[in-house]
């Protein structure tokens, strides 16, 4: 499967001025009244420049120094030991770029992992999916991500379809394996199987003994879809219009989950379905299209008391956005902000592998948007930006500079905006 497979569908997402026309006058004000703040740089700077960039490469170093004791702990005897040393190692995988770090070191992380998932319990085990996805992350697609896909797809199914794995290790291993899959997988007999092997999981008939009562859905059936859900955006046309045919009417049942998590990712996967068919000019025929949409309509209008405001609203604010889209084609387009960059989800593709990604990286999103070759390539965001840690501390602003900006901005936007009240006074 080619790379450029992965980039994320329908739009650009590089990044991109925020608005036109008379807030780029605003814009242009905004920059006049700042421009002395910029240019009180001397030649004082330089020398903290060069102070920043060697604590910076102190820092990498004792980053590193951790990093090493922390695998050489995966092989300790002691189960909370491996468990903190796991703990540590995924925070430092998803908030840092660190593929040549791990290049040389892969092959023995990769089996210290494998121990983990096999003759670990319960929390360990969770713990060694999680970073597995993030080791996958940070190899790329290219042969050394898809070597480790290979040596642990196995596993992850194995530990996935066992029924008396814990919950939260089986949740784990449908997010690495939906994920490693959707990074590094070499052809589409490994896209297939486990398409296959997550659907088994969240289309398992949802009826208690006898058939009477629901089965209660959970974190494991959300992991599922999501990850189902992210390996159908690179699925190739021949595949998906199989799925489009017949197997996503499994989804619709799945809007009555006492879940609210499943419901709404129900709702989002039925969009991203439509959204293909679209993309594949064919037609997306439910064999009670009116039926689905009072379905929709229910879901984005509920007020049930029984269901937690929160989870209320949410639901309420989602299925709005999936109805008009199934009914105008109009999507609700949201913009991510990282660093001196943004980028659009402008379709339910780009939204799903978004979200895929952030609830893998945590708080981390936003720096592997900025450092991550396999993220930029994604999403079309070119190469990363070259900001050496020098220039990183020169351009910090302080906190009365940032006053003045956003004071000048607000009087700037208040212009424009009367301006254009005025025009249209004018009109009326």
């Amino acid at each position: 499967m080619p790379r450029s497979r992965r980039a994320a569908r329908r739009g650009t997402g590089s990044a991109r001025a925020s608005s036109p026309g008379s807030e780029e006058e605003a814009g242009s004000e905004v920059l006049s009244h700042c421009s002395s703040a910029s240019e009180s740089a001397g030649p004082a700077e330089e020398g903290a420049g060069s102070e920043a960039a060697s604590e910076h490469g102190q820092e990498e170093e004792e980053a590193e120094d951790r990093l090493k004791e922390h695998m050489d702990t995966l092989l300790d005897k002691s189960a909370k030991a491996r468990q903190a040393a796991l703990q540590g190692l995924r925070l430092a995988l998803s908030s840092r770029t660190l593929s040549e770090f791990l290049l040389e070191r892969r092959l023995t992380l990769t089996d210290s992992l494998e121990k983990c998932l096999k003759k670990g319990k319960g929390e360990e085990q969770a713990l060694a999916g999680s970073v597995l996805t993030l080791l996958c992350l940070q190899m790329g697609s290219g042969p050394e991500g898809e070597e480790v896909f290979r040596s642990l797809k196995p596993l992850l199914v194995s530990v996935l379809t066992d029924s008396t794995a814990s919950p939260s290790t089986r949740q784990s291993c449908a997010t690495a394996l939906g994920m490693c899959c959707y990074i590094a997988a070499g052809d589409l007999e490994d896209l297939v199987s486990c398409l296959s092997c997550l659907e088994g999981i969240f289309s398992t008939p949802s009826t208690g003994e006898g058939g009477t009562a629901p089965a209660q859905h959970g974190p494991l059936h959300c992991s599922a879809l999501q990850s189902w859900s992210l390996l159908l955006t690179i699925c190739p046309p021949s595949h998906l219009r199989s799925i489009l045919d017949n197997r996503w009417l499994q989804l619709p049942p799945l809007l009555t989950s006492s879940s609210v998590a499943l419901r709404i990712l129900a709702g989002e996967t039925i969009a991203l379905l439509f959204e293909l068919a679209q993309d594949l000019e064919e037609d997306l025929c439910h064999q009670d299209t009116e039926f689905l949409c009072t379905q929709l309509k229910v879901l984005a209008t509920e007020s049930n008391k029984y269901r937690a405001k929160t989870d209320r609203r949410r639901q309420r604010s989602i299925f709005r956005d999936i109805l008009r889209f199934i009914e105008t084609g109009e999507y609700q387009e949201e913009t991510v902000r990282f660093g001196l960059e943004c980028m659009y989800l402008d379709s339910w593709a780009r939204q799903r592998t978004y979200q895929a990604f952030k609830e893998v990286l945590g708080s981390g999103i936003h720096h592997h948007l900025q450092n991550n070759e396999l993220l930029r390539e994604i999403f079309g965001l070119g190469p990363p930006l070259v900001l050496d840690p020098a220039a990183l501390k020169a351009s910090k602003v302080s906190r009365f500079e940032k006053h003045l900006y956003n004071s000048a901005a607000f009087k700037a936007r208040t212009k424009a905006r009367s301006r254009v009240r005025d025009k249209r006074a004018d009109v009326l």
